[in-house]
């Protein structure tokens, strides 16, 4: 580890320690909410630059929106990707961007406070109650009603899904409601949703039938990974090989990481973009994506289509792919015959495809 890299480490250790008991000495229970239709401006605080974690907020917004149907949301989060993300979000009015360095951009550092400062928002939410800067930011706000995500929950309350980053948002907020009188909800938590358009998966669609022939059926792999989540190459080798012999008549496409590399040395037809959304849509189109715990598996998620992710660490029910015959599974544990069965199991069922009648 650099001494940045520790150094880095190290303040947010001090701000998480400092920031910890913001908001908990009460839980708003001198509030009561009579009338929905009261919150109209909505601040969710997620202040994070990757793709992933803000990818599963997606559920989260939707909680929000579908609760309070009158309310336009402003997420709070760091670097460029959010308006990409919710760009189809009718309910996202606008997105407010920390500076990854705050110390080198101090003026638009305190530019961003002070425009929270001045909004007049009804409701302000943190995601991560471990995140420093979105507890402060809820604390900061003008909000009446303030949830810093704190759980609240007893453990015996708790869903067997509770562990996972993108559900657990959802159930803290609905378990905060009940503090504000209102019913809680027991619905399924929605699934991560990147809102792609008719036109976007129909270019998607195109994209996809140059790369492979459009009489089979495609399953898209992503060999790529940051730190111990990568997989060797050697492993990928003989995973691929695997998939050739089983799924000769599947197109198989490897989607490319943004550093361009292949763990698989470009041997299957690839797809390389910088745009999220078309990587998504293209994604989209596909029977099965396969790849390691990364932002692209989240993005798979979020384009709705079948997602086996490969873990090899201890993080499997936080980051496992949910929703649409999507599931996780442990390499370590896992022989060939178990990734068949995994494999056919989802493709016989078939994609439960949302897409299917805009294109």
């Amino acid at each position: 580890m650099s001494v940045l890299s520790k150094i880095n480490d190290y303040r947010r250790g001090i701000m998480r320690n400092l920031t910890k008991d913001i908001g908990k000495p009460k839980m708003e229970d001198d509030f009561i909410l009579v009338d929905k239709t009261e919150i109209k401006r909505v601040l969710i605080c997620r202040p994070n630059a990757r793709l992933g974690n803000l990818l599963l907020i997606t559920p989260l917004v939707q909680e929000v929106s579908e609760t309070f149907p009158n309310c336009k949301i402003d997420l709070f989060v760091k670097g460029t990707l959010a308006p990409i993300i919710f760009e189809n979000y009718d309910v996202v009015n606008k997105t407010i961007h920390l500076p990854k360095k705050p110390f080198k951009n101090l003026l638009q550092y305190i530019k961003v406070w002070i425009s929270i400062k001045k909004e007049p928002y009804d409701m302000a939410i943190n995601v991560d109650q471990n995140s420093s800067s979105g507890r402060l930011a809820v604390r900061f706000s003008n909000a009446k009603y303030k949830f810093y995500g704190d759980s609240g929950h007893e453990e015996t309350d708790k869903k067997n899904d509770f562990d996972h980053i993108a559900k657990y948002p959802v159930y803290n907020f609905r378990h905060y409601l009940t503090k504000l009188r209102l019913k809680k909800s027991n619905k399924i938590v929605a699934p991560l949703d990147l809102k792609l358009s008719s036109s976007e998966i129909a270019l998607g669609k195109k994209t996809l039938h140059d790369l492979g022939d459009d009489n089979k059926k495609t399953i898209c792999i992503f060999t790529y990974a940051t730190g111990a989540k990568c997989l060797s190459e050697e492993w990928w080798e003989k995973f691929y090989a695997q998939l050739l012999a089983e799924y000769k008549h599947y197109n198989i496409i490897e989607i490319l990481p943004v550093e361009n590399v292949s763990q698989i040395g470009f041997k299957a037809p690839t797809f390389y973009s910088k745009d999220i959304r078309e990587i998504g849509a293209v994604i989209a189109n596909a029977d099965l994506f396969i790849g390691a715990d990364s932002g692209i598996m989240h993005l798979a998620s979020a384009a709705q289509t079948p997602t086996i992710g490969l873990f090899s660490g201890a993080n499997i029910k936080k980051y496992e792919p949910y929703d649409n015959c999507s599931v996780a599974v442990d390499v370590n544990l896992y022989t060939k015959k178990e990734y068949i069965k995994t494999i056919n199991s989802i493709l016989n069922n078939g994609k439960l495809n949302i897409y299917s009648n805009a294109i």
